[in-house]
Formats: C-alpha cells, sequence, structure tokens
C-alpha cells in the first residue's frame, strides 16, 4: 500500500469510499496496471452476445462511463455463464477462473448523462442489459481494447475496455414481465424494488435495473453507478424483509453457520434477539488492502434492529440480504454475529456478489446448535486463522470469551 496509508483505513475503504482523499484507489490502480486480460482483440469491431450485463461507473459524475459488454460469442450458455455470480458460487469457481471469464469478455465504453437514462432505454441498450437472456450485439469500437481489467470492492471485474463509437442491440431483449411493466410505472424506487423482489425477479436484475435509471419516478430518474446502486438495493431489501419479520417470535437458541469461498470464511452466529446485526472482518496480513501490515486489520460494523448502522458497508449489506432471506423463511427473528476472514488467498476483488451468495449457501445447510452465545462465540474464535484476541479485541459480543481450540471441540 502507498506509504502513508495505514492498513486500517484500507481494509475500511476497500478502495471505493476514498477514505485516504486520492481521486482513485492507488492499490485498485496498481493492481490493474500488473492484470493483463487473456483475450487481446486487435480489430476495432465487436460482435456477439451481451450476458447481458452492463456496469455504470461514478468518475466524472454527474457525466459518467458506461461499460457494456460483448463478449465473443454466440452461445448463449456461454455468454450467460460470464454473469452468473449464483452458480459460480454453486459450483466453487475458482478465483482464477472468474478471472479469466472477465478478461475474455471484451466491453464498449460511452458517456452518458446521469439525468438522461431513457436514451440508453430508446437505443435498447437498458433492455438488453436487463435481458433474461443473452442478447445480440455489435459495436464499432475508437480504437482496438486495451488487454486489461477494472477491478474494484464491490462490482465485477470490468474486461478489455475501449471507448465505442457505435452500438446497436441487433437482438430481441426479453425482460421480466413485472419489471418490463415497472419501467413505464411512475412509482417510488423502493417500492419498485419490493414489487420486483416479492415477484421474483433476480436481485442482480434489480441493482442492474436501478444502476440504469430504470425504476422510480417518470421524471426523476438518473442513472446511479453501479456500485451505489448495488448496496442501496441490499439496504432497501433489509427494510423489506425486516418488515416481514416484525412481531415474529425470535429463534429457541443458538445456531453456526459456516462457509467458505474465495479465501473467504464466514462463520454466522444467530441467537435470540429482535434482529441486532454484528459485521466483523478480519484481513490477514500480507493481502491486497494490507500487504504491509503485520497483525490482522479488524473492522467492524453494528446495527440495531431498527436499521441503524454504525457505518456503511457494501460487504456487510451484502451478507445481511442473505441471512434476513434465511430468516423470512423461518418466520423468526434473531441477533446475528457474522465473522468474516479474508485471507491472502483472495488476491484480487471480485465484487461483494461473492459474499451474499457465500452467506446464502452457509445458511442453507444445517447449523451447529450450541448451548449459549459464549460457546459459539467461543467456537467461532478457534477456527480464526487470524489471532483470535485482536479479533475478538474490536467486538463488545466477542470480547470476554475464554479462547478455545478448535481441537476442543473435536473431544
Amino acid at each position: 500500500m502507498p506509504a502513508g496509508i495505514p492498513a486500517s483505513l484500507c481494509v475500511r475503504c476497500k478502495g471505493y469510499k476514498r477514505l485516504c482523499g486520492l481521486p482513485r484507489c492507488p492499490i485498485l490502480e496498481r493492481f490493474q496496471a500488473q492484470t493483463l486480460a487473456a483475450t487481446r482483440i486487435q480489430g476495432r469491431e465487436l460482435g456477439g452476445l451481451t450476458p447481458p450485463g452492463a456496469v455504470v461507473g461514478e468518475h466524472g459524475y454527474p457525466r459518467v462511463r458506461v461499460y457494456y459488454a460483448i463478449p465473443p460469442t454466440r452461445d448463449p450458455a456461454d455468454a450467460a455463464y460470464r454473469e452468473a455470480p449464483r452458480e459460480w458460487a454453486s459450483r466453487r469457481v475458482p478465483l482464477r477462473r472468474i478471472i479469466e471469464l472477465r478478461a475474455s469478455t471484451p466491453t464498449a465504453a460511452f458517456e452518458a448523462q446521469v439525468t438522461d437514462p431513457w436514451k440508453l432505454y430508446e437505443s435498447e441498450l437498458t433492455p438488453a442489459a436487463l435481458s433474461l437472456r443473452p442478447v445480440d450485439s455489435e459495436a464499432r469500437l475508437a480504437r482496438p481494447p486495451v488487454p486489461r481489467l477494472r477491478f474494484d470492492g464491490i462490482t465485477k471485474p470490468v474486461g478489455p475496455t475501449a471507448p465505442a463509437e457505435r452500438i446497436a442491440v441487433t437482438g430481441s431483449p426479453s425482460l421480466p414481465r413485472k419489471l418490463e411493466s415497472l419501467i413505464w410505472d411512475d412509482a417510488k424506487a423502493v417500492d419498485a424494488v419490493r414489487e420486483l423482489y416479492l415477484s421474483g425477479v433476480d436481485v442482480y436484475t434489480i441493482q442492474r435495473a436501478m444502476s440504469l435509471g430504470a425504476l422510480g419516478s417518470l421524471k426523476r430518474r438518473r442513472l446511479v453507478p453501479t456500485r451505489w446502486a448495488i448496496t442501496a438495493v441490499d439496504d432497501i431489501l433489509a427494510g423489506i424483509l425486516r418488515e416481514r419479520l416484525k412481531g415474529r417470535p425470535w429463534i429457541e437458541g443458538v445456531e453456526v453457520y459456516r462457509a467458505e469461498y474465495l479465501g473467504n470464511r464466514f462463520t454466522v452466529i444467530l441467537h435470540p434477539g429482535p434482529g441486532r446485526f454484528e459485521w466483523v472482518e478480519a484481513w490477514h496480513p500480507r493481502g491486497l488492502w494490507t500487504s504491509t501490515a503485520r497483525d490482522p486489520m479488524v473492522w467492524r460494523v453494528a446495527e440495531d434492529d431498527r436499521g441503524k448502522a454504525t457505518a456503511v458497508d457494501g460487504g456487510f449489506s451484502a451478507a445481511r440480504t442473505a441471512i434476513l432471506e434465511a430468516l423470512a423463511k423461518r418466520g423468526r427473528r434473531a441477533d446475528v454475529v457474522i465473522i468474516r476472514e479474508i485471507t491472502p488467498a483472495y488476491y484480487a476483488p471480485v465484487g461483494n456478489w461473492h459474499i451474499r451468495e457465500a452467506v446464502r449457501i452457509a445458511m442453507e445447510r444445517d447449523p451447529l446448535r450450541m448451548d449459549s452465545l459464549e460457546e459459539a462465540v467461543a467456537y467461532a474464535l478457534s477456527l480464526l486463522e487470524a489471532d483470535p484476541r485482536k479479533v475478538a479485541s474490536k467486538s463488545p459480543t466477542l470480547r470476554g470469551v475464554r479462547q478455545t481450540k478448535i481441537t476442543d471441540y473435536m473431544k
């Protein structure tokens, strides 16, 4: 990390909050400069099936860049797989393969004014990016794409990119019926997200719809940088799910859930309570954001049962959605402690989708039942590779519990 910027600040920021005051994250800039894409497009013509996928940037706001993916494939299954976080997680697709998929997905970029989302809709780019299936598209670029990837801590990596002189959607998009009707509905964005989610529209489609300005009051629609839209949708869903859980009974015991994916280890503790959350991240030294750290860097977010949090964190919001979904299915409330341990094996930030999906997988498993919260916390700390004392020191819930070794639970 750059001299003078502490690792503790970097793990809070993860490259997107700009807490260091610099206009761009120097760690991501360096990482992106070193990461060459596998696919080199020599010409200026792109043609293929969009997965569907589009990303709205934030640099230069209110005039932003939009990235429209056009992988060189006519195979619908191949195209869709390039934008399939749930499938990646369920198949435990490794980090290297995800980077390869994104690196072989060239992207046409163009500038757009955030106050004019209808221009994208009229050119069929928005319907194509929200389609249920891949859509034929083509583009003429100003130059061959730069063979590098763009990374950040919230969105999936963006593949080799070049400015577009022209983009044309030559196929026929097919949108979810509820979304197609809501695009012309003068409804608040929060109400539109609720209707889409409760009708079964995929959360990633809802995120793109929010980002591309397809939801909300007709006269006030805006393009929303994708990073902002992802967290906004998670926060809206949290409110919807909390409302469904209002007045429901608490769970009766203490439960522990576990999952691991992409070098991230998640332990979720549920215990009787009205719905408070605590999120504790422990970043190992020698990782992407902690290259100079000697000890694990710990970051904590706490949220009360009404949704008032001590900080905004996209990773926490993604995990919270997965847990509230599981609780809503059961019709039970619980207080929640989530411990995320990030090892150096997570060497590239590929978006917080993997947090949401890993925690979903954890919550679908049978829990380990404990006699008390203290026993559950001791067990969770015993699983940590990072120093459990340093991790526990940042959390009132984790502090004061007798340190235990994992072997104690194997007797």
